[in-house]
């Protein structure tokens, strides 16, 4: 599932909805007078509208997902200054990958869920993704790898929006 504001999936979106208002606009209903051209131009604005007001829906949920994730760690501490984000490359999928790096300061072995947000080069938001490094040992680094859901725009970036030590 894409999530984008004013990413490429965005951009399809709309494409999409203004393309299907454009194909329906012209019809008459039910053998009636044709829609005026304002008509078709308030449809099509609603339309967008609409579609922007769903694009921010999906935003919501898929940082409320990876938001209830990290929630049901139990006991866990924030630790989003002892993880380190490489840069975002592309794999051959043409996902959009990024290195994590944490580091275990507490003096046992603890596993790590990190959430990284995905945004595009205008900043908007286009995926989240949660990562799990498990067993690190205490005064150690560890590393993982966390990979886009989707294909992302080019010159997209990664962040550590929150990150839970258990």
């Amino acid at each position: 599932m894409a999530y984008g504001r004013r990413g490429a999936a965005g951009a399809a979106l709309v494409a999409a909805v203004l393309a299907g208002t454009a194909l329906t606009g012209c019809s008459g209903d039910d053998g009636g007078d044709e829609d005026t051209p304002a008509q078709s131009v308030s449809d099509a604005a609603s339309a967008v509208e609409s579609a922007a007001s769903g694009i921010g829906d999906l935003w919501a949920s898929a940082t409320a997902e990876a938001g209830r994730q990290l929630d049901e760690i139990t006991e866990g501490v924030d630790v989003k200054d002892d993880v380190r984000l490489g840069t975002p490359a592309t794999d051959d999928d043409g996902r959009t990958t990024v290195g994590i790096t944490v580091r275990n300061t507490a003096d046992s072995e603890k596993s790590f869920a990190v959430q990284v947000d995905f945004t595009d080069p205008d900043g908007g938001f286009v995926d989240a993704v949660v990562v799990n490094v498990p067993d690190v040992p205490a005064g150690k680094t560890a590393t993982a790898t966390a990979r886009s859901t989707h294909d992302l725009p080019a010159g997209s970036t990664a962040k550590t929006a929150r990150a839970v030590r258990y």
